[in-house]
């Protein structure tokens, strides 16, 4: 699944660089994440790094952007490009 931020952040910003996908940006009222960019940090980290900086636990699953753990490397080989285009045979790394 994305990860999705809750109306109860306080713009504390320390979510935003933790982001290794740049999925977190400013919303109208507090921060939102780009569900197209979060892998929930798989690829890069073992847990998500914004879930574990965050001082008011506002980042949960976001039920509406469900993934299991083989789309979400799917999706930050593709955000990294190592796949190739779409299409394309898959690059081995």
């Amino acid at each position: 699944m994305a990860l999705m931020i809750t109306d109860e952040c306080i713009n504390c910003d320390v979510c935003e660089p933790e982001c290794p996908n740049e999925a977190i940006s400013m919303g109208v009222d507090y921060y939102v994440i780009a569900p197209d960019k979060c892998t929930e940090c798989v690829g890069h980290f073992d847990s998500p790094q914004c879930v574990q900086v965050c001082p008011v636990e506002c980042i949960p699953l976001n039920p509406e952007h469900v993934e299991t753990p083989d789309q979400l490397m799917t999706k930050y080989r593709r955000l990294l490009g190592l796949d190739g285009p779409a299409g394309a045979p898959p690059t081995v790394v």
